[in-house]
């Protein structure tokens, strides 16, 4: 039962925001994606496996990689372990999957009370995962706590804020006579004093120094056309703050929370995001990003971050292989769960498998047309060398 698609269409709903992204070295992109990738899967496959043998369903191969199967590895309980040439995670393959869809102790006949736990181990072993991560991230790097401060980190060439002598490392401390704690301030002061000369304090090293800034139209480092602003790029500060194992993973449940709200929200806008596929619009935002994409981004974040970079995406990537695995798109997690839930209130009675299966092969083959053209897109901005992650 190989979840490579739905690992797709988690990775083509992913987003991330880097102000700068590098170039990244090929061999990097692909090892690091692989790896990413193979984790997701093999996390996600383990669930079905554990909990479909605790249900006493039959399971008769467990799959390290993809096939084509490389070999055999050994056989117990009437399990076959097997390495496959596709570095793409693992698989589980139930009784009567090859040869017939129902048979003694298979999936598809089992009870709907055996199967929907089945469904669900999948996805909460993702969840699992990104909650472990995060908890090892606060736990050894600090928990992330905003100051509110806003610092520069790049001044652009032949803009007001250049004429007015920025420099990056600069901390905003007011525009013209407010005190900034937040990024909107920023842009909304600039657009407010349009063509005036209006004072800005900042700190720069152990100094505070008033600077004379007249907002007005600059030109983005792409081209991108700015009917008034400054031309800084800015990130708010933020501080690690030490913590023990009970409080890491208290945060880190926390923000897994709070980040299955942000992504349930952006499912909201799915269908306004594709619609900026093969824009021409350089400040376009929000499109989704597919297998291609996902690959050059986390070789990016991984130049850029390192590891502490590279977990942090996989688990977000998990969270979104959760998400989406429980919606009732056919072929995924959650359309399964959803056949179940039928047959259950039908008290028994299955829903015709050529019927099911028409379904879930409808459903594969839409996802496996969008991934393509969502990579279309991807190969495009490649070429044209726009930023995946944004900018």
């Amino acid at each position: 039962m190989s979840n490579v698609g739905s690992v797709l269409a988690a990775l083509g709903s992913a987003q991330a925001q880097i102000a700068e992204p590098p170039s990244s070295n090929l061999l990097v992109t692909i090892l690091a994606f692989l790896i990413m990738l193979g984790i997701l899967v093999f996390v996600h496959e383990l669930g079905h496996f554990a909990v479909a043998r605790w249900m006493g369903i039959r399971v008769e191969e467990f799959g390290f990689g993809y096939p084509p199967r490389m070999l055999t590895l050994f056989e117990r309980n009437g399990v076959k372990y097997t390495l496959n040439w596709l570095p793409l995670g693992g698989f589980v393959r139930f009784g009567g999957e090859d040869n017939t869809l129902y048979g003694t102790g298979s999936l598809a006949a089992a009870k709907p009370w055996r199967k929907i736990p089945v469904m669900l181990a999948g996805p909460l072993m993702n969840l699992l995962l990104a909650i472990v991560v995060f908890a090892a991230l606060f736990a050894t790097q600090g928990v992330p706590t905003p100051t509110g401060q806003q610092q520069v980190n790049v001044v652009y060439e032949a803009t007001p804020a250049a004429t007015a002598g920025f420099e990056s490392g600069d901390i905003l401390i007011s525009i013209n006579g407010q005190a900034i704690s937040e990024p909107a301030q920023i842009s909304a002061i600039a657009g407010e004093n349009a063509g005036k000369s209006i004072p800005v304090v900042v700190q720069r090293g152990d100094t505070e120094l008033t600077l004379d800034l007249v907002p007005g139209p600059w030109t983005g480092p792409e081209g991108q056309r700015y009917d008034v602003g400054i031309g800084i790029g800015y990130a708010q500060i933020v501080l690690q703050e030490e913590t023990g194992v009970l409080g890491a993973i208290g945060h880190s449940t926390k923000y897994t929370v709070d980040l299955l709200g942000q992504m349930v929200s952006a499912l909201a806008h799915l269908p306004a995001s594709l619609g900026n596929m093969f824009t021409t619009d350089d400040t376009a935002v929000g499109e989704p990003i597919g297998p291609v994409g996902i690959a050059r981004a986390t070789g990016e974040v991984v130049e850029q971050g390192g590891m502490i970079a590279f977990w942090n995406l996989m688990a977000i990537l998990s969270l979104n292989l959760f998400l989406l695995n429980l919606l009732p798109i056919p072929a995924l997690d959650g359309s399964h769960i959803i056949f179940s839930l039928i047959e259950l209130v039908r008290g028994g009675k299955k829903v015709p498998p050529d019927k099911e299966a028409l379904v879930h092969a409808m459903g594969f083959a839409a996802l496996m047309g969008l991934m393509l053209v969502i990579s279309v897109n991807d190969i495009i901005n490649a070429f044209q060398g726009r930023s995946v992650l944004g900018g």
